[in-house]
């Protein structure tokens, strides 16, 4: 049966029909996010049997997720979380249902944005030939991406419609697969060395390899637990959630039917699957236990010039940029249903949404120590909600190994941040 999905007030009194793979692209665009830079480091830290389990299932339970929740929209006939919330438990799931989507979201553009503030400037420098950061306005991460932020994010966020993002989101999927592509290419190109600090191991890691019976970090493990396993779930997680813009890429999609949106879904989650899988192998088989947990970072020390590399950087930041404004969308749609729940399209309050958004994520960004300290409270955290787990403790567990792992002061990453 069909359900007509119920607009609110908010939004302009226009619909732009958005095809099958522009929708795709959207979804697989807020999917794909700057956890694939960590997804290498993660199977350091599991091995590769255990890290193909955990991203099978999350991967399943994404995709079961999405299709209970358009169920759910489609039963009630409504298209927006906040209500969906509302007709469940009143005012406070309501209030719930938005609060979870912007925590979250924030929490996504800033783990994009931290990827501009510390990418950035290491572009910058190799472009002039410098070999090290010499100071000046240019080359510093927090003035550039408050430039970046209102130069490219702000323009794109002040868009009506999410469908008119599909042809950004699908050059970001572009720089993506040449990401995907240079790190299989580096992997029949790059030695494996053992000069390098073993930077993502702490005691207790070198411990379990003896344990294994591993010296040798140039070997494959196809199992491993060690202290930093704790940061692979929320990492892993954080991968595949894009729950937040199911429901406005279904509101737009052409000819939409739940069937239609499910495929939408499917599609998306299965080439992010592919493309996560694949980084993370050939990430891994690159540099094995030598890993970062910024991969780009692991590259960049062999100390010399990489043409290849330096290109990687741009696109994997071109494509980070083109994603802040696609997670924007539900955050705004999030704060209308709460503030202005009657009130008509206004472009004030448009714009004036996504500027003080774009605000607090750069003051968040600026502040935020490590890219890992968000995908570590941020997809323990929240990411359960969204894929609809029942089973929290070990989720507690997890995130108070990684409280335990900062309050002692261990090495976490050599990502340098």
């Amino acid at each position: 049966f069909s359900v007509y999905l119920q607009p609110f007030t908010n939004e302009p009194s226009f619909i732009i029909h958005t095809s099958f793979g522009m929708s795709v692209f959207n979804l697989s665009n807020a999917i794909m996010g700057s956890g694939i830079l960590g997804l290498a480091f993660a199977m350091s830290n599991t091995g590769i049997i255990l890290f193909l389990i955990l991203l099978v299932s999350i991967a399943i339970l994404s995709a079961y997720s999405i299709h209970l929740l358009l169920i759910s929209a489609g039963v009630v006939g409504i298209r927006a979380y906040e209500q969906l919330g509302n007709r469940a438990f009143g005012a406070p799931g309501k209030m719930l249902a938005a609060c979870i989507i912007t925590i979250h979201n924030i929490g996504a553009m800033s783990s994009y944005l931290f990827i501009v503030k510390s990418e950035l400037p290491l572009v910058i420098i190799a472009f002039l030939g410098k070999q090290t950061n010499t100071g000046e306005w240019f080359m510093n991460g927090n003035y550039l991406i408050m430039i970046v932020s209102v130069l490219v994010i702000l323009p794109l966020a002040l868009m009506k419609r999410l469908g008119y993002l599909g042809y950004t989101s699908g050059f970001s999927l572009s720089c993506m697969v040449f990401f995907l592509i240079s790190v299989i290419y580096k992997k029949f190109n790059t030695l494996c060395t053992l000069e390098h600090e073993y930077h993502n191991m702490t005691p207790i890691a070198h411990t379990h390899t003896d344990i294994n019976g591993t010296d040798d970090s140039c070997e494959a493990k196809l199992f491993t637990v060690n202290s930093q396993t704790a940061y692979t779930v929320p990492i892993l997680a954080f991968a595949f959630v894009c729950h937040p813009e199911v429901l406005p890429i279904y509101t737009e999609l052409r000819d939409a039917t739940k069937k239609r949106m499910q495929n939408v879904a499917n599609v998306s989650v299965l080439a992010m699957f592919v493309m996560y899988l694949l980084t993370a192998l050939f990430g891994y088989l690159t540099f094995y236990g030598n890993v970062e947990s910024e991969l780009l970072h692991t590259y960049s020390r062999e100390g010399r010039l990489d043409v290849l590399v330096l290109c990687v950087r741009v696109a994997v930041l071109m494509a980070v940029t083109l994603t802040v404004p696609v997670v924007l969308f539900p955050i705004r749609r999030a704060l209308l249903q709460i503030l202005f729940p009657e009130k008509p399209f206004s472009w004030f309050v448009h714009i004036g949404i996504a500027f003080c958004l774009i605000f607090v994520v750069n003051l968040l960004v600026i502040f935020v120590p490590s890219i890992r300290d968000i995908f570590g409270l941020i997809g323990t955290n929240l990411n359960v909600l969204w894929i609809q787990i029942s089973i929290f403790s070990p989720f507690t567990f997890l995130l108070s190994f990684i409280i335990i792992d900062w309050v002692t002061g261990e090495s976490r990453s050599g990502g340098g941040h």
